[in-house]
């Protein structure tokens, strides 16, 4: 029997709760079970009052079309859809959608903490009693805090979020939860009650010894109670300030993001005092916003890992390994004397057999517990830790009584791909669980050691990857606000490095480019992916204000050169100590990215309706990118600055035009990759562009071979290492097990893992073509090296995959194409053609192998050599047999260019050596 399609209504930017923190969310459906081909003429919405009917195929952040919501209020929105057949769908479930914002001048919560504390950033307790004398309808605590809380009614949890609310630009936003009590609060007396320890507000910043509190010397606590009796009448009950106590010795002694925590399970609080009131401050932040509802999922307890194996140490301890590097912390059921020191120590790797905490630097990244005395459960409250093992001393504790329990904000993920190599499988799960440790509470680079910073050029280059993964729009629209906030305190609307600015002593003197276009470059991405023009219009003013601070530091010219650049950071050739001496020129990279912001900031305008902005800043746009062909291109395609991120660059940021140039620029890039033998040579900037580069250019095999490369540097040598993250560093573990000698490196940093977006877009072949998958780009890309590759995305219009298999001497691409959209589909040998929805597969044959000649020996070219893997491996080999450092000397060390022969890689090698290789190579390449 069929039966007919039903539509799924969404409000805002989140689905983990009926809260909205606007009084008009826009409103997204999606419709399940329709028939091929389907498309909306129309849908009608309700809200129980009213029914609208919106006209047309949207059904994406779709403006709310009635009345506003009042604070507190909840409506039952529901939604069915008109196709262009004429038939409709079924009412959607209703959707609560419930206003968890206040009403302008409501807040009255002030700051509370422990009037007299013993130390800095001490943990305290708070209380207070109420009294409901008549009949409840609901009751919603509104709480933020100056650092994290956990606030309970009557002794209980009012919620299971982790480390709420999270850290923000401390000056100029606060952000509070809302939470429905009701079920909690009782008749007669009631006692409100928090948890509250310093986190990110009384945390330490800087590098070295160079390092103090920015925002406070202690935590704060502010909530209020929104009460509403049986009888309509609406209270505000139990505010934070005067009238309420507080506590410094309770079982949380001492907490920090950096040190770790300290609990004692014999305290519980006992010395209550009138609390302070009033935040504990430091200069310049001594103002307190009025907060605002959140518009992000919090940080939750995700899921729990046991123990995968023991490893006893050479030094008599004994490490819990995890098999996951991941961030979070442990969780510890253990019996013991009342006072027994128990203390755990968190490393992501070891290093001769024992924690490899030297990566931590200043991070102590130690919990420590003395026990209760009964049977305890320890478990850190206010802290996190990155690691894969743990050591436990103090007690001896059975690893069947351990878990590490991971913790990140609580996403939704929307985003898979597979293939047959396994190896390639594990880097995409690398990129996964990298992403999943450094979106906590905002987009960190790591989350280990004494940083965890929202470093701006980070996530400017994994939004692509991050927005297929998860439907992050929601947490990364908190973040970039956090951007505009602190782009306005500096002089000069550029953007700190790090969001929010925790450092401000580094960096300070001027924009800095791929850092600072984290501006222009989130929002546009947010759009592309989510259809969300709301962050656009939200942001246009920090976009606008990030390119303007550009030009007036570059000048007329169109270029932006001769400032100091963080340039194409982490160069694999860059020395362990500078990782900013990269290959490529910083102006380059710097007029790159100032060409590609105007552009986006044009387009950014001309959706927006500002056609004067839009028409001054295409002509700005041009100005630079001529400027940079002139500049920094030759006639033949040769970049002034011979390297691989200087080519990636002026192709996909559509710097240079004229085909002919382009053409050579690829085929340059090509070179320099094959030249270094296919081992990566970008950083930061030049990763998540050089595979595309290659493809757009017509050099798949080249990028298919820098994905699949396993010497170091690549994207699979870290995977050969046993990585389950990605690292900061292409190299930071060395092959003989060492921990790279730098003073910084991490083994959980998600920039170098965007390649993953060219995993899901080319290779599987799964694309947005317009905003929000309104049209898809199926254009799969078929790796020799691999049997299958396939990607699976939740879009905003439902669920998109694109999967594609050897069959015989064809290949089967397989696809669904959700309802209300259509695709765009382009197979090797045929014309570009569009289909609608639906389920849909189509044959093509598959690109037969060229037979590859023997090769001369001595006399054969090194390209010829690196290209033919069972010639590479013959001169490796035979080298390694006779003289192992000659071998990796010659394999790290040789320029692999297409006028040079195997003997000039070998000059001064003995002539048994010469002939055993020549001989080799004939054998291997017959």
């Amino acid at each position: 029997m069929s039966t007919s399609p039903t539509a799924v209504l969404r409000a805002e930017l989140r689905d983990d709760t009926a809260d909205v923190a606007t009084p008009t969310p826009r409103l997204s459906w999606t419709v399940e079970g329709a028939p091929d081909a389907w498309l909306q003429a129309d849908a009608e919405i309700t809200d129980g009052r009213q029914t609208v009917t919106i006209e047309g195929r949207d059904s994406v952040l779709v403006a709310w079309p009635f009345a506003p919501l009042e604070p507190g209020e909840t409506r039952e929105v529901g939604v069915r859809v008109r196709a262009t057949t004429g038939a409709l769908t079924e009412w959607s479930d209703a959707r609560a959608v419930r206003a968890a914002f206040l009403a302008p001048g409501e807040w009255v919560a002030q700051p509370i903490g422990l009037s007299e504390p013993d130390r800095d950033a001490q943990p305290f307790e708070a209380r207070t009693s109420f009294t409901i004398d008549r009949a409840v309808t609901s009751a919603f605590l509104f709480w933020t805090a100056l650092g994290v809380a956990e606030p309970a009614v009557n002794g209980a949890p009012v919620s299971d979020d982790v480390l709420a609310p999270g850290w923000t630009a401390y000056r100029d936003r606060l952000v509070h939860e809302s939470v429905d009590v009701t079920a909690l609060v009782r008749p007669g007396e009631n006692v409100l009650s928090a948890t509250v320890a310093g986190a990110w507000y009384t945390e330490k910043y800087g590098f070295f010894t160079f390092t103090d509190r920015l925002y406070g010397t202690q935590p704060s606590f502010l909530a209020q109670l929104r009460v509403t009796y049986a009888d309509g009448a609406v209270e505000t009950l139990a505010a934070t300030g005067a009238g309420w106590e507080a506590a410094g010795d309770g079982p949380v002694v001492d907490s920090g993001v950096y040190p770790g925590e300290h609990q004692d399970l014999r305290r519980s609080a006992t010395s209550w005092t009138p609390a302070r009131v009033g935040a504990a401050a430091k200069p310049g932040f001594d103002t307190v916003p009025v907060p605002e509802a959140r518009i992000a999922p919090p940080v939750r307890r995700i899921e729990t890992l046991p123990v995968s194996a023991v490893i006893d140490t050479p030094s008599g301890g004994r490490i819990l390994d995890f098999g996951q590097n991941l961030v979070g912390r442990l969780r510890v059921r253990v019996r013991g004397e009342a006072g027994r020191r128990v203390t755990i120590r968190h490393a992501e790797v070891l290093e001769d057999g024992e924690l490899g905490i030297r990566p931590l630097r200043n991070a102590a990244a130690t919990a420590t517990f003395d026990l209760g005395g009964g049977d305890d459960v320890l478990e850190s409250r206010f802290s996190f830790y990155g690691f894969r093992y743990a050591e436990i001393t103090g007690a001896d504790i059975d690893p069947a009584a351990v878990e590490a329990v991971v913790l990140h904000t609580d996403m939704t993920r929307t985003g898979w791909f597979a293939a047959s190599d396994p190896l390639i499988e594990r880097l995409h799960e690398n990129v996964v669980w990298g992403m999943r440790g450094n979106f906590l509470s905002i987009p960190t680079d790591c989350p280990q050691r004494d940083e965890r910073l929202g470093w701006t050029g980070d996530i400017q280059v994994f939004t692509p990857t991050a927005s297929f993964l998860y439907d992050c729009d929601g947490f990364l629209t908190s973040w970039l606000r956090d951007l505009a906030h602190e782009q306005r305190h500096t002089s000069d609307g550029s953007v700190p490095l790090v969001i929010p600015a925790a450092l401000p002593s580094f960096g300070g003197g001027g924009p800095v480019a791929a850092w600072g276009d984290a501006a222009t470059v989130v929002p546009t991405v947010l759009h592309e992916r989510f259809g969300d023009a709301g962050v656009l219009a939200d942001q246009y003013d920090s976009m606008r204000a990030w390119v303007e601070s550009v030009l007036a530091d570059a000048g007329d010219s169109g270029l932006w050169a001769g400032r100091m650049q963080l340039g194409d950071w982490l160069d694999p050739a860059a020395p362990p100590d500078k990782p900013g001496q990269a290959k490529v020129s910083g102006d380059i990279v710097a007029t790159a990215y100032l060409a590609r912001s105007l552009q986006q900031v044009a387009d950014a305008a001309r959706l927006l309706g500002r056609d004067d902005d839009a028409a001054r800043y295409d002509v700005l746009a041009a100005r630079s990118r001529d400027a940079f062909t002139a500049e920094y291109v030759t006639p033949a395609g040769r970049m002034m600055s011979d390297a691989p991120t200087a080519y990636a660059l002026a192709l996909e940021f559509d710097l240079v035009r004229e085909p002919g140039v382009r053409a050579g620029l690829a085929a340059r890039l090509a070179d320099l990759v094959r030249e270094g033998g296919y081992r990566i040579g970008t950083g930061f900037v030049g990763t998540p562009l050089v595979t595309d580069a290659l493809t757009d250019g017509g050099h798949l095999d080249a990028a298919e071979r820098l994905l699949t490369q396993t010497e170091c540097p690549s994207w699979l040598y870290p995977v050969t290492m046993g990585a389950t993250t990605v690292w900061e560093r292409w190299d930071s573990m060395l092959p003989d097990g060492s921990i790279n000698p730098g003073e910084m490196t991490s083994f959980n940093h998600y920039a170098l893992g965007a390649v993953a977006d060219w995993l899901h877009r080319v290779v599987a072949g799964l694309a947005p073509a317009e905003p929000a998958y309104r049209t898809l780009r199926i254009a799969p890309h078929p790796l020799a090296s691999l049997a299958h590759a396939s990607a699976r995305h939740i879009t905003p219009y439902g669920e998109a995959s694109v999967g594609w298999v050897r069959e015989g001497d064809e290949i089967v691409v397989t696809a669904t194409v959700p309802a209300n959209t259509t695709a765009v589909v382009e197979l090797a040998g045929r014309e570009p053609f569009e289909v609608g929805s639906g389920a849909h597969a189509w044959r093509m044959p598959q690109v037969a192998a060229s037979d590859r000649p023997q090769l001369p020996g001595l006399d054969a070219s090194l390209a010829d050599v690196i290209d033919d893997p069972r010639a590479y491996r013959a001169l490796l080999d035979t080298l390694a047999e006779i003289d192992p450092e000659r071998a990796e000397s010659v394999r790290a060390e040789t320029h692999w260019g297409r006028g040079r022969t195997v003997s000039t890689a070998l000059m001064f090698t003995p002539p048994p050596v010469l002939a055993a290789v020549d001989a080799a190579i004939r054998a291997a390449t017959a």
